[in-house]
């Protein structure tokens, strides 16, 4: 018998990532959507040959049900999260894993009760250039890592989300919370977290919403552009620009620089990843495209999820690594908002 997955919230990512992903692997039979907005989650059951739960508690009552995405939008995580883990459901949550330290923490505490698995989609940590980055920089040809930049942004939710308007609930405070820190900025963080083995502890930032507006043509309530500098523990120092206002081109890119040379992540069209040595000598590779808004590639998070559930294998982003990510990008909020370095709590 194959896997029976639940999937909480019908909105773009579960349309164009979680449940492709889930009916192209092996492992998966079924799967039964759940959206508040009944109509969401038939269109979702009709496109993947799925089925609907009319309310949370059917779903997460079905004891049939072994595996739950919860997809739903940032203020609701710690709800579905933690329910579907008390459940006796591995549980593999959409990031931010939530809004608060507290809320993230009771997700861990309900994992640790129930013993099941939780994941978090920090997805980027998945691509081959991101891998092929990390293991070049564990081997440490190129030398130590001294500094780094990354970037992550598009032109906005609206182009992107289920409500392709300005009433998307990535503007609203209340549910998004964090903003484009929260939506593109933690996934940063955590890749950084990953590729350089070191955690960020210190950060200062500017923010602000400089062009975004919501349906009553006011400024929205979070920011859609930070900027911000960071120190890791181990005393490297970068830059980091988070933006929901790159109209044109999306930029996804990393850039390392190490004792000995130079590596570039998805910086060029054609090589995902090039290595610049300091006497000039280029390798480039070409591995695969990244994700983008437009061009929904697998990003390997349901397969890998899908193989630590049935292997009993640890989840390649536990609920720690989310928190860690979600304690930076809090600090940076908080570091623009008061025009002060803050230091992060790194346990």
């Amino acid at each position: 018998m194959g896997l029976k997955v639940g999937i909480i919230g019908c909105g773009s990512i579960a349309k164009l990532r979680h449940a492709p992903e889930y009916k192209a692997n092996p492992f998966v039979d079924e799967i039964v959507f759940y959206d508040r907005n009944l109509e969401r989650a038939e269109t979702l059951a009709a496109m993947f040959e799925g089925t609907v739960a009319k309310s949370v508690n059917e779903l997460l009552a079905d004891p049939t049900v072994q595996l739950i995405s919860d997809c739903s939008s940032n203020e609701n995580h710690y709800i579905f999260s933690t329910q579907a883990l008390l459940h006796g459901k591995h549980v593999l949550c959409e990031k931010p894993i939530s809004l608060t330290i507290d809320h993230a923490k009771a997700i861990l505490e309900a994992q640790k009760e129930s013993g099941k698995k939780l994941m978090v989609a920090h997805n980027q940590r998945f691509t081959w250039a991101h891998r092929k980055a990390k293991e070049i920089i564990g081997s440490e040809e190129l030398g130590r890592v001294l500094t780094f930049r990354t970037t992550f942004g598009h032109a906005g939710p609206e182009q992107w989300g289920i409500n392709k308007s300005n009433s998307t609930w990535f503007f609203q405070k209340e549910r998004s919370g964090l903003g484009v820190a929260g939506d593109l900025g933690i996934h940063k963080v955590d890749l950084l977290h990953y590729l350089l083995d070191d955690e960020i502890e210190q950060v200062s930032a500017f923010q602000g919403a400089l062009d975004k507006v919501d349906e009553k043509s006011e400024p929205i309530e979070v920011c859609d552009n930070i900027v911000c500098s960071l120190k890791t523990k181990k005393g490297r120092i970068g830059t980091a620009s988070f933006s929901w206002t790159y109209y044109g081109e999306e930029d996804n890119s990393t850039i390392i620089y190490c004792e000995k040379g130079i590596l570039k992540i998805y910086h060029s069209d054609l090589y995902q990843l090039e290595v610049i040595t300091k006497d000039g000598e280029k390798m480039q590779y070409q591995l695969e495209s990244i994700q983008t808004n437009d061009s929904q590639a697998n990003s390997g998070v349901i397969d890998a999820f899908i193989e630590c559930v049935r292997l009993d294998d640890p989840p390649l982003v536990t609920g720690n690594d989310a928190i860690a990510a979600l304690k930076v990008v809090l600090g940076l909020i908080e570091a623009a908002e008061t025009n002060r370095v803050v230091t992060i709590d790194v346990q």
